[in-house]
């Protein structure tokens, strides 16, 4: 098939501009809900009691979807408040933009990220709740709208324990002043809230499964509930305004998968042009419409995108696209120095990304934070590989795992299809499971979630304990902050060193493996090191594992370290780390993301160029 798409539909979800907080279940009408809310802390826990869900007016202001401790959200209390109020009205205008009509009568509330619990009122009518501070989370406010009233009334109502430590917190401190290398904590609304009308029966979930051996691609479809009488999904990919494929199946329930086989790829001198790399990010939109049986007018339309490309290990080395590819990696904690865990702007995230490959890195390993759907969208579209990690928690118990199972769960639900993401990484240096050399529980738990990721995703794979005391893992991870070049070489020599570290303990004086899981061919990496600092006028709290006092010895420094690196007998690195997080100061660039060095020179020493 060689036909060109209709005019209007040439720029898809891969072409969007990075404002729309889905990017890969794309709507052309949805209606914006961030910007100035009402907004009360509730220290003494009395709201609920009090019914300030229905109250006309609450007693500051917040600007959505900045955390309360941050200074860009206006309020810039950084305190523990562990009960957040917010509230807004919503227009008529509002429910125009999101496309409310008789054709589109069911209204949705999406939330990005709420952290850490959340329940949510609208007009004085319960919608829901929701647990977890990491993850998106829809709601059905259709019953609860009244047509008779110019202005309806959202409120949602936040709770996040700050001493709580058996919650997936990350870096977040539980201090109330950030020490060594935790930073201010981020509470309540931090990722976008907008709303969206749709058909009674409507499309929730694409999830994209790639095989680019096979020349086909496997989609999970879901619709939001079971249709009266069976329907017709129509799926159509295309690249550059010419249509791939075009394929149409009936259901009956609520949930299907479909192969697509892309005839394209079966010439094998023609294979790579559609193949998704750093080098070349090639994406391929879809479009997913609902029909009913007899009729062309569809219930519903959604677009998408998805990458071809396959992530794998074998032979020692990572494997791209089934080549082996040197992963170059740097830590990226996501901190923003105005606006926390949540990002300045949607224009900040696509600064990110490119920053990242400005520097020389093909690859960032996201750091103890599930990250906003629109930098993924940019690492698909700019092409830049990513380590999706969990935030952890700090303390081992059969809360913590319902916790983690349930939300990791939900980040990989939501993730699964951007095909930047190539590693999953449950746990990082034993956080919340400190004793795991010697307790079986918490070996068996880390056990279990390499298990558990590896069954909700067979695609990709699977770090079991970033750093140290791996039990079965994908990739053997190594943390190792040694000053010396001399060390780093020596240490990761060639595969005898590799087996002598692997069969003892560590740079950290940690063991490394805790299973005798024989060799798959899994490649070693070096996934932390460096972590020296450059902070100028600092102050004697800045934190780093080295400290240097002019830009000229950092990049001696890093030029003499990444020599070692590059010329040890790796498959990859992660490079520690990208920017200065408050008292963290071992960025290559300073917190307004400022190189410390000129980029240019930066670059070739991270890339091996120099």
């Amino acid at each position: 098939m060689n036909q060109k798409l209709n005019d209007e539909r040439v720029e898809r979800a891969s072409r969007q501009d990075g404002t729309y907080p889905r990017p890969q279940l794309v709507r052309s009408d949805w209606a914006d809900l961030t910007g100035r809310w009402e907004f009360q802390s509730d220290d003494a826990d009395e709201g609920l009691s009090s019914r300030w869900q229905l109250r006309e007016h609450l007693d500051s202001q917040i600007v959505v979807p900045f955390p309360p401790e941050s200074d860009a959200s206006g309020v810039g209390e950084k305190g523990f408040h562990p009960v957040l109020w917010y509230r807004r009205d919503i227009s008529a205008h509002d429910l125009i933009a999101a496309g409310l009509d008789a054709q589109r009568p069911t209204l949705l509330l999406h939330f990005g990220a709420v952290d850490y619990r959340a329940d949510v009122w609208l007009n004085g009518q319960h919608l829901g709740s929701h647990e977890g501070g990491s993850t998106p989370f829809t709601l059905d406010a259709t019953h609860a709208v009244d047509h008779e009233l110019d202005l309806q009334s959202l409120v949602v109502r936040s709770e996040d324990d700050p001493l709580d430590v058996e919650q997936h917190r990350g870096k977040q401190d539980w201090q109330v002043e950030p020490h060594s290398i935790w930073y201010h904590r981020t509470s309540g609304i931090w990722q976008p809230v907008w709303l969206e009308a749709v058909a009674d029966l409507h499309l929730v979930r694409a999830a994209w499964t790639p095989d680019p051996a096979t020349a086909s691609v496997s989609v999970d479809l879901e619709l939001n509930k079971r249709p009266a009488a069976p329907v017709r999904l129509r799926i159509e990919l295309s690249h550059d305004g010419e249509v791939l494929v075009e394929q149409t199946l009936t259901v009956s329930g609520p949930r299907t998968t479909t192969t697509i086989n892309l005839d394209r790829q079966h010439n094998g001198q023609h294979y790579e042009s559609l193949l998704w790399s750093p080098e070349r990010p090639v994406l391929i939109d879809a479009s997913i419409e609902v029909l009913p049986l007899e009729s062309t007018q569809p219930i519903d339309v959604v677009d998408s995108y998805l990458g071809l490309r396959s992530a794998a290990v074998g032979g020692h080395q990572f494997l791209l696209n089934d080549r082996p590819y040197f992963v170059r990696s740097v830590l990226n904690q996501g901190f923003w120095p105005t606006s926390h865990l949540a990002a300045p702007s949607a224009e900040a995230l696509r600064h990110e990304v490119q920053l990242i490959k400005d520097l020389g890195f093909n690859a960032t390993r996201v750091h103890q934070k599930t990250e906003d759907p629109r930098f993924l969208y940019w690492a698909d579209r700019l092409g830049l590989l990513v380590w999706a990690e969990a935030p952890s928690a700090y303390q081992f118990s059969t809360t913590t795992i319902r916790r983690m199972v349930a939300e990791w769960t939900e980040v990989i639900t939501r993730d699964v299809s951007h095909p930047c993401i190539v590693t999953w990484v449950p746990l990082n240096e034993s956080w919340g499971v400190q004793h795991i050399a010697h307790d079986a529980a918490m070996r068996d738990y880390a056990q279990a979630l390499w298990h558990l990721t590896k069954s909700l995703d067979p695609s990709r794979p699977v770090v079991s304990n970033d750093g140290w005391e791996l039990t079965d893992s994908d990739i053997w991870s190594v943390h190792d902050y040694d000053g010396s070049p001399q060390a780093i070489a020596d240490r990761f020599r060639d595969r005898a060193a590799h087996e002598r570290l692997l069969a003892g303990f560590g740079p950290s004086g940690r063991r490394m493996r805790l299973t005798d899981e024989p060799d798959r061919g899994q490649p070693v990496m070096l996934t932390e090191f460096g972590g020296i600092t450059y902070a100028p006028g600092s102050e004697a709290s800045t934190w780093g594992y080295s400290v240097v006092g002019s830009s000229e010895v950092l990049e001696e420094r890093l030029a003499a370290l990444m020599a070692a690196v590059h010329g040890a007998d790796l498959a990859g690195f992660c490079y520690t780390q990208l920017a200065d997080t408050l008292q963290e100061a071992n960025g290559l660039v300073d917190a307004a993301r400022v190189p410390k060095v000129e980029l240019t020179r930066l670059a070739a020493i991270m890339s091996g160029t120099r």
